[in-house]
């Protein structure tokens, strides 16, 4: 009887625990959402202090990366911005925490796919954290392969503009590319990937992206109906190949589409 009450007593504090989170994590992204910065480093000051950023690395690769090579307007506002040909570079919180999820991950040699990169932000964010995690460039790891694929040629033709802008270097190295295709496909030809990144509602679990995911990988996409419940949700990749399912967040993305639809 008394084990019976010690147990509901663990269970109510856990569940007492669970709530005080998401209340911090609502007020965190509640806070982040109204943010705008006078600066690029200015706006990830303000997305760290709020709990948004919760590592050096990841807050050095988004200061080193200045949103206004990438958004052409109000790029310091915590809120997606048009880019053209229908499409918006979504929010710094959401790519913070794209970062977040996907650190561990990002190491030199690694693998990386970005499935709509749109302009070319988060891939650039992708290069210089795993720069950051070696040597002081990346021609020691040959293996390094960051890929960010766009079905629009206009926008593939625009974030290599915006990364030239930003450093010539990146594409120079060969290391970082950007290619026109179907995301929803993945890009086989750099397969398997340690990390994926999904930019756009995916109406279900990804399949031929989880098949280019390699063991002990990691894939974070929103998945759900356009206009429905949508959730970021995370797939990890064991070293047996078998995949578990977790969902991080609800969220708000347009739909993962190819030119014809």
């Amino acid at each position: 009887m008394i084990s019976n009450k010690k147990n509901k007593l663990q269970g109510v504090k856990l569940f007492v625990v669970e709530i005080i989170k998401l209340g911090l994590f609502v007020r965190a992204f509640s806070m982040a959402w109204r943010s705008v910065g006078a600066s690029n480093e200015d706006l990830i000051r303000q997305l760290k202090e709020y709990g948004v950023i919760g590592s050096d690395a990841v807050a050095k690769a988004m200061i080193d990366t200045d949103r206004k090579h990438y958004s052409p307007r109000n790029p310091y506002m915590d809120a997606p911005q048009p880019i053209g040909g229908g499409v918006t570079i979504s929010a710094p919180h959401m790519h913070a925490f794209a970062l977040e999820y996907l650190r561990d991950h990002l190491k030199p040699g690694a693998h990386v796919l970005d499935v709509g990169s749109g302009s070319g932000y988060l891939t650039a964010c992708f290069y210089r954290y795993i720069k950051s995690m070696g040597a002081s460039d990346l021609t020691p790891h040959a293996d390094t392969c960051i890929v960010g694929i766009e079905h629009q040629a206009a926008l593939v033709q625009m974030s290599k503009a915006n990364l030239n802008s930003d450093d010539r270097s990146m594409l120079d190295s060969g290391t970082l590319k950007i290619v026109q295709g179907d995301g929803r496909k993945g890009y086989p030809a750099h397969a398997p990937y340690n990390a994926i990144h999904v930019g756009a509602a995916a109406p279900d679990t990804p399949t031929e992206l989880l098949n280019q995911l390699a063991n002990g990988g990691r894939l974070i996409v929103p998945v759900g109906p356009e206009g429905g419940s949508q959730y970021m949700q995370q797939y990890d990749k064991d070293k047996n190949g078998k995949v578990e399912m977790k969902r991080l967040m609800g969220v708000m993305y347009v739909p993962l589409t190819d030119l014809r639809s």
